[in-house]
């Protein structure tokens, strides 16, 4: 591992207390990510990857363990320190895309700019220029109802995007498509990555898996390192 590291975690555990019982659902993670990764977290339903997923995008706190974000301790943080960091360095994708029904594609996209206090016209402009990027141009004054499944994906991929996130995490990214929207939106990806952008995705199926270059798997709370398509 270089020192290009983005985050390292190191003894992460993750537990719930439930009908007065401890349930372990993450143990002993150990797991660094270097910038520019493309990172695909492998497991079936209640594996604990979406904690895991969480806890990267410090959406939830470890029980026991270390966490390490661009050389901060997360543990340190305060509630206010933890939002500055999500939403400057995170960018979240989700298995459905959570547009609001009542704005346009472009609208969506200037979200995390408003709350970033950008200018009405610098919004616009990012989301324009960001909504291009994944193809939807002729697609910017139309509402979540007029577009299909894999369009409104790409304006939340746009949305993660428009902030300029050090990392993208994507939980279960195609899971609420067909399998040749599912294909585009994976062909997105590694486009991005190819640029440069730090991905980490959630997923059950293995062949959504393959399309990152690192592939890790989790099965009860633990982690093991596999294999990725490409080494490159």
């Amino acid at each position: 591992m270089s020192d290009n590291v983005f985050f390292r975690m190191h003894g992460i555990n993750k537990d719930y207390i439930m009908g007065g019982e401890t349930v372990h659902v993450l143990k002993h993670i150990n797991l660094s990510l270097e910038e520019g990764e493309y990172l695909s977290v492998l497991g079936p339903s209640g594996s604990g990857k979406s904690t895991l997923m969480n806890i990267i995008g410090c959406l939830d706190t470890p029980t026991a363990g270390n966490y390490t974000l661009r050389g901060r301790e997360v543990e340190e943080l305060d509630e206010t320190e933890l939002a500055h960091l999500r939403s400057r360095e995170i960018g979240f994708i989700f298995q459905n895309s959570q547009l609001l029904p009542r704005l346009t594609a472009c609208k969506n996209v200037e979200l995390p700019l408003i709350y970033a206090g950008i200018p009405p016209r610098e919004r616009r402009r990012r989301a324009e220029a960001m909504l291009e990027r994944v193809g939807l141009a002729d697609r910017m004054e139309h509402l979540p109802t007029q577009l299909s499944g894999g369009q409104q994906q790409r304006v939340a991929i746009a949305r993660a995007l428009v902030g300029n996130p050090s990392i993208l995490l994507a939980d279960e990214p195609t899971g609420a498509l067909d399998q040749k929207t599912g294909k585009q939106i994976m062909a997105l990806f590694r486009e991005l990555n190819e640029e440069k952008r730090t991905i980490i995705m959630i997923t059950h199926d293995m062949n959504i898996a393959a399309n990152a270059r690192r592939v890790v798997h989790i099965i009860d709370g633990e982690i093991t390192e596999g294999g990725g398509v490409q080494d490159a």
